[in-house]
């Protein structure tokens, strides 16, 4: 499967081409489309990581993505939730805003 378009890839593409080719092809072409996991579960795996390390853009981009993937609000909520016992109440409080953030630009781009 071909990465998921990205705006943010294609603004450093002309700098940075081989991270951007590395993302496509080895992160989502191969990574991403491993069998032994959901793309559900690999979504809930890489929010709780980007929460516990504090990593905003990506956390904003993979929400999303894992919305995309079968997740509902109530459970990225409860991902977010669950790790502010683990990854310390900062980065949940962090991720929580990242979150209601890509909830509002979802509502306001559906009308």
């Amino acid at each position: 499967m071909a990465a998921p378009p990205s705006a943010r890839r294609d603004r450093i593409n002309p700098h940075f081409p081989k991270l951007v080719e590395m993302t496509n092809t080895y992160v989502y072409g191969d990574v991403w489309e491993r069998p032994q996991l959901s793309k559900r579960d690999r979504s809930i795996v890489t929010i709780a990581a980007l929460v516990a390390l504090g990593w905003q853009d990506q956390l904003n981009s993979h929400i999303g993505r894992g919305l995309g993937n079968g997740l509902t609000r109530e459970e990225v909520s409860e991902i977010i939730t669950h790790l502010s016992m683990y990854s310390g109440w900062p980065s949940a409080m962090t991720a929580a805003h990242v979150a209601v953030d890509v909830f509002e630009a979802q509502d306001k781009a559906k009308g």
